[in-house]
């Protein structure tokens, strides 16, 4: 867990990390992306063809692949998002060649060939050595539909699924955990009330069998707090275990801003909207103390990001936008409040993998490149699956016109190993934070961290320069005794390293 304290009248930033004080883990799933057929997202993005002349496997790009792994990427999400309750998976098993086109009536209008499909997602999974989150479809689907897809993907009895799974080539099950029972109940998904979903949601996983199930419910679109109160006490909990969660840092969405060309005005909105997070975890975690003190039920941010206007010259429908040091920053704040609430927060997926909103790849035919968020991401994988050590921070802030946030943003674990991570991050545009942290228990001796920082917010990864931003070591930081000192430039994320 994370104490705050921030205000104008701080004199300095301080930490405290209390050492062997937590048994929460930090599960890497928080560290999960998402794939929807959007846009450049699964075809040319993701999937290519066989035919391509890209290096493929079985169609996925190889340089993705690669990629992907080195960032540890625990758990991808598909076929949606609001695709998914349009998505009927028959469709998209069996012979390419006898597969019937879908129009993707959500993102752009464009004509789906199915090329991509069951069998071509979850043998990519394996590739990608990825835990497969299905989202069902609930809007537009039958409960046999899902049921069915299910019994395909896991069953390895003989009966009709399993034996149609074996006809189009696959004998063994792929054993899929996580499913996604709709997506955005609320809106795209059914416009439902949480009163009608919760009912729906019953019906739908009780006749989802097989072991170990982990069913995913369409959780609340932000601040609704009451459809998280309406589920969490109309759905028995053993039909039940997580509950989703969608918030975007978005300035206005009827008129979003641009990607790159932002002013101070508008970074500093979005960043308030990535900092309302903290608020909303804790808010919708309180619901489910209620009728879950056990906290048996994980809360699942499965869509979580910036969300800007396209760029120029692109199709309105792919969401395609570019990820400067302001998504880098998005991250690093966001995935420090996952971390410090991961005893509730089991499972978060950040918005979208390729090509689409805050992409950690993007691609232009057979160019491939890294984007900020990428490094972040890779950054904090040391925290996959190590202890919380809860941090009390008091921060300075970062002032714009009336308003302020806090400056500083931390989080801390400790590995098997008994390695200890802290990543801190520094919002202010303008100057560096110096913070000295109490690290409790303190027998760590050697002090290492990288670094991602930029000139300005407005920085960058081109296809023509696809190493402008990318981690370094970091110097600015000692440590003596149990105090530690680091002085973090403006508009920069760190994570620091200490081993005994």
């Amino acid at each position: 867990m994370l104490l705050l304290a921030f205000g104008a009248n701080a004199q300095q930033n301080t930490a405290v990390i209390r050492a062997g004080q937590n048994k929460t883990v930090i599960s890497k799933y928080i560290y999960s992306h998402f794939a929807e057929h959007l846009g450049r997202c699964i075809y040319g993005g993701f999937y290519v063809g066989d035919t391509s002349k890209i290096p493929n496997t079985a169609g996925v790009r190889n340089d993705i692949v690669a990629a992907l792994k080195k960032m540890k990427i625990p758990s991808l999400r598909w076929p949606g998002g609001c695709f998914a309750d349009t998505y009927h998976w028959k469709d998209g098993i069996g012979p390419k060649d006898k597969r019937p086109s879908i129009v993707n009536k959500w993102w752009g209008g464009v004509t789906e060939d199915n090329s991509f499909g069951t069998h071509d997602f979850l043998n990519m999974c394996e590739l990608l050595n990825t835990d497969p989150y299905l989202a069902g479809n609930i809007g537009s689907g039958t409960v046999q539909e899902l049921a069915d897809w299910v019994q395909y993907v896991s069953s390895d009895n003989k009966n009709p699924m399993s034996n149609l799974r074996r006809e189009n080539g696959r004998d063994k099950p792929w054993d899929v955990r996580f499913w996604g029972v709709g997506n955005e109940a609320w809106g795209c998904g059914g416009n439902m009330t949480p009163e009608y979903y919760a009912n729906e949601f019953k019906k739908y996983s009780t006749f989802m069998t097989g072991d170990k199930l982990f069913r995913i419910a369409s959780g609340a679109n932000s601040a609704d707090y009451h459809w998280t109160e309406t589920l969490m006490k109309t759905i028995p909990s053993h039909l039940v275990e997580g509950v989703a969660l969608h918030h975007y840092s978005v300035i206005d969405w009827n008129k979003k801003g641009p990607a790159v060309k932002f002013t101070e005005d508008q970074y500093f909105r979005t960043m308030k909207s990535a900092l309302f997070m903290e608020e909303l975890v804790t808010k919708h975690s309180a619901i489910m103390d209620k009728y879950d003190p056990q906290k048996k039920i994980a809360l699942v941010v499965d869509e979580w990001g910036g969300w800007y206007d396209v760029e120029e010259g692109t199709n309105p429908g792919f969401l395609f936008q570019q990820n400067t040091m302001r998504d880098a920053l998005i991250a690093g704040v966001t995935l420090n409040i996952f971390n410090n609430h991961a005893d509730r927060v089991r499972m978060a997926n950040l918005a979208q993998a390729i090509n689409v909103l805050q992409a950690v790849i993007l691609t232009d035919k057979e160019k491939m490149i890294l984007t900020p968020t990428y490094h972040v991401l890779e950054m904090y994988n040391v925290h996959q699956d190590a202890t919380l050590l809860p941090v009390e921070l008091t921060t300075k802030d970062y002032v714009f016109g009336n308003e302020k946030l806090p400056a500083v943003s931390v989080s801390a674990s400790a590995d098997k190993a008994g390695v200890a991570h802290i990543s801190l991050t520094n919002i202010d545009p303008k100057n560096a934070q110096e913070i000295e942290i109490t690290v409790d228990a303190s027998a760590y001796k050697n002090l290492t961290g990288r670094i991602l920082t930029s000139k300005t917010l407005q920085d960058y990864n081109s296809f023509s320069t696809p190493d402008k931003l990318k981690p370094v070591a970091f110097k600015e930081a000692s440590l003596k005794g149990s105090k530690l000192k680091v002085k973090l430039p403006p508009i920069s994320v760190v994570v620091l390293e200490l081993k005994k």
